[in-house]
């Protein structure tokens, strides 16, 4: 039985990129969670403002809705940066499994400012790392180095999942 897939981490981890491809090559829908976002949220990240866990939780409810209604197979890119957040989505979706693209801030500062015209200004990124809960005992995922090619990044989930690497 397949499950869904996030694929998290900070603003410019490359989560839209690497889960499109991703589906691309399981076959399955993809979804961006930036797609997700009200009118709102997207005003206040655009402001340079954080979101709060007020502004997160609907956003949180519609994804998880959506990984409920792909529970045999999809992918969405989330960063879903707190275990809480993972809970929700998990709450909707108990097989979902993580994918967490991991770099430094560093690379990540590289690769956002590689993205103009997003939504998220690279200030936010500080609180992105801050706030950013890697995954912990008992969540189902694995953590993948973002600095190589988005080809290598799939190869690795794909693996770690086909050998059974995924914590559980």
């Amino acid at each position: 039985m397949r499950s869904p897939v996030v694929v998290m981490g900070v603003s410019g981890s490359g989560k839209s990129t690497v889960g499109a491809a991703l589906a691309q090559r399981l076959r399955v829908p993809f979804a961006d969670a930036d797609d997700f976002h009200s009118p709102e949220n997207i005003a206040k990240m655009s402001a340079g403002h954080p979101l709060d866990d007020d502004d997160r939780r609907p956003w949180l409810e519609a994804i998880g809705d959506w990984l409920a209604d792909h529970a045999d197979g999809g992918v969405m890119s989330c960063s879903a940066l707190k275990r809480a957040y993972r809970d929700v989505l998990r709450t909707h979706a108990p097989t979902v499994c993580f994918a967490h693209l991991d770099g430094s801030m560093e690379v990540i500062a590289r690769r956002q400012s590689a993205r103009p015209g997003h939504f998220m200004p690279p200030a936010l990124l500080e609180s992105q790392f801050a706030t950013l809960e890697p995954l912990g005992p008992g969540e189902r995922g694995v953590v993948i180095d973002v600095d190589q090619s988005i080809d290598a990044i799939v190869d690795d989930f794909v693996g770690a999942l086909s050998i059974g690497e995924a914590n559980s």
